[in-house]
């Protein structure tokens, strides 16, 4: 199988072989957004371990230098502790409070104890530019999946979903371009390119 794979000095003008399926990879993201004056949603995905937090990590000053507003959700597939025990909100939650929020010049937190999915915390980012998703592999957000070798060797995400696909392994999917592992440059070119253009 014959992998096209992307350097990083290459221009996002030519991230696809293909441009008539480009093109309508373009058309399903503009339908997928469906965002209006929202935020554009882009998950990034992939099996536990593959790098999804150093690849956000890598995207947030990329797309930050942009002067855009870039806010993050995380999915956890587990439980976590909303606040560590022994802080006064963390007290306050143990003591039996529903909800509990701290704030000081510059910043805030609110914890709640109730259900929440990603659609109701977009509703607090509604003025950020850009919102990352952390997960939501088998969601029908726009998303970059990361497969990494001796780690979890087969996408998982629907093709028709990807804007890339991160991998050290020879697969690939007919208009999604392929990126090298880390390659969190090209990433945030995909990303801007898609938001520049929703915003014409």
């Amino acid at each position: 199988m014959s992998v096209k794979r992307y350097r990083r000095s290459e221009s996002s003008e030519i991230l696809t072989t293909d441009k008539d399926k480009a093109a309508e990879r373009m058309d399903s993201i503009e339908r997928m957004k469906a965002r209006g004056k929202g935020p554009l949603v882009i998950a990034i995905s992939g099996m536990k371990k593959t790098g999804k937090t150093s690849l956000v990590e890598a995207l947030l000053p990329l797309l930050s230098a942009e002067n855009l507003r870039v806010a993050v959700i995380k999915h956890d597939g587990h439980s976590f502790l909303p606040d560590p025990e022994g802080t006064d909100t963390g007290r306050f939650m143990a003591s039996g409070a529903e909800a509990a929020a701290i704030f000081d010049g510059s910043k805030f937190k609110i914890i709640r104890n109730e259900p929440a999915d990603e659609h109701m915390l977009l509703k607090a980012f509604e003025d950020m530019d850009i919102v990352l998703l952390e997960g939501f592999r088998h969601s029908s957000w726009p998303k970059i999946e990361i497969v990494r070798a001796g780690v979890f060797e087969h996408p998982v995400a629907d093709p028709a979903t990807m804007i890339a696909l991160m991998t050290d392994l020879p697969i690939s999917f007919p208009g999604v371009p392929v990126l090298s592992i880390g390659d969190a440059d090209t990433a945030s070119r995909i990303i801007l390119d898609i938001f520049y253009k929703g915003r014409k």
